[in-house]
């Protein structure tokens, strides 16, 4: 079992169920970054994908993370001369992959069910420079029967905005869910997040 040192009044040792729980919730929020990170569950990987995939050799090779409480999805991304468009600049498809992404995986969590981008729209503030860690979090804004509205941003080290998007995803017949479920990596990493995933799944 993991255990993280975490900060309170009472000062002791809690685990990462407890840290997730409401009554530590307040004093989390105020947590340092490293400790909040702990929190968050991995999410799994598939072979091909071109943002996470593990056998792909032209994927970018993210790891996204969820946090079981509020849902938002969140992933670094440390930008390369290998991804420009212009000079200096990182291509805004390559941020639009990631930021779909990251909404794609929000709309999942969310309900329980494999999602398909429907539209996503795109605004680009700044120009993205080469050589940032850059920060990408999502979250389902609304939720209908048979469409799940997600919103997302891209900012760097310092809280600057560079990119922001919104989304709208269709959750998939369950027998088309299952089928992707069942196409991803089993890892010792991405275990709890995918146990969560099926139970949803078998709701």
């Amino acid at each position: 079992m993991r255990f993280a040192v975490f900060a309170t009044k009472s000062a002791g040792i809690a685990t990462l169920n407890e840290l997730r729980s409401r009554s530590f919730l307040r004093t989390f929020r105020e947590a340092p970054a490293y400790i909040r990170d702990m929190a968050l569950l991995e999410l799994p990987h598939t072979a091909g994908c071109v943002v996470c995939g593990k056998d792909n050799p032209h994927s970018l090779g993210l790891n996204l993370k969820v946090d079981p409480q509020s849902g938002v999805i969140s992933v670094k991304y440390l930008s390369q001369p290998k991804h420009i468009g212009f000079v200096d600049i990182i291509h805004g498809g390559i941020q639009g992959l990631i930021l779909d992404e990251a909404m794609v995986w929000a709309a999942t969590w969310s309900g329980k069910r494999f999602c398909v981008c429907g539209e996503m729209v795109v605004r680009y503030r700044r120009s993205v420079p080469v050589g940032h860690q850059l920060h990408i979090e999502a979250r389902v804004s609304a939720v209908r029967s048979r469409l799940i509205e997600t919103q997302s941003s891209i900012r760097d080290a310092e809280g600057t905005l560079y990119t922001t998007a919104t989304g709208k995803y269709v959750p998939l017949p369950m027998e088309q869910s299952d089928k992707f479920a069942n196409s991803v990596l089993i890892e010792p990493g991405t275990s709890e997040a995918l146990h969560a995933l099926r139970r949803g799944f078998t709701r």
